[in-house]
């Protein structure tokens, strides 16, 4: 006897299915999963032959009701009779018509759908790339205007500088010329000191 068992994750690999449709068929079908001491499902080789199986059969159209009345059958290994359906004739030429241009306007939406999302994504990358080639355009023209106004601040700077420079040295070249001071006589006050003529006889 084959003692192998499979987490749900394999299992769901195995038989090609996501892991939540395992445990939705294990629920609705109430097939007997075992499990290990932590309570996570272990499945057999057995349990995954079945899953196969109900996987064929749901893919044949059939609902889960009636596989279930199908899986005694299946549990004793045998399997179940595959259903085929045949399609619904058509009678009509009228209706072979409409089957036919159905077709074929499906086709060309799909490929004008993908040649829309060609044009789409062409004139958005267009779009994007004139954007940012004006932002930086602008971006360009801003730093310009600004250096030119630091130019023009460090010229004008220059030139001041220059005027002041060529005053200094024009004032050092010129003769220095001291007033002169012209020493007047001192006036006496006439209340500190002043001597009267005396007449002698």
């Amino acid at each position: 006897m084959d003692t192998r068992r499979y987490m749900i994750s394999d299992a769901a690999k195995m038989v090609d299915v996501e892991a939540h449709v395992l445990r939705y068929w294990e629920e609705e079908l109430e097939l007997p999963v075992e499990r290990n001491e932590m309570g996570h499902r272990c499945y057999t080789e057995e349990n995954i032959r079945i899953f196969h199986q109900i996987k064929a059969l749901k893919e044949q159209g059939l609902q889960l009701k009636a596989i279930k009345a199908l899986l005694p059958e299946m549990e004793q290994g045998k399997v179940p009779p595959v259903v085929v359906r045949e399609p619904e004739p058509v009678n009509d030429k009228m209706e072979q018509f409409q089957l036919i241009l159905g077709k074929v306007v499906s086709q060309a939406i799909r490929e004008n759908q993908q040649e829309m999302g060609k044009e789409l994504s062409h004139q958005v990358s267009t779009q994007v790339v004139k954007e940012m080639d004006y932002l930086f355009r602008l971006q360009e023209e801003r730093e310009e205007t600004h250096y030119r106004k630091l130019d023009e601040l460090i010229r004008s700077s220059q030139e001041e500088r220059k005027k002041l420079g060529r005053k200094a040295r024009k004032k050092e070249k010129e003769p220095k010329i001291k007033a002169a001071k012209i020493k007047e006589p001192r006036k006496k006050s006439w209340f500190f000191g002043a001597k009267k003529d005396t007449v002698t006889e």
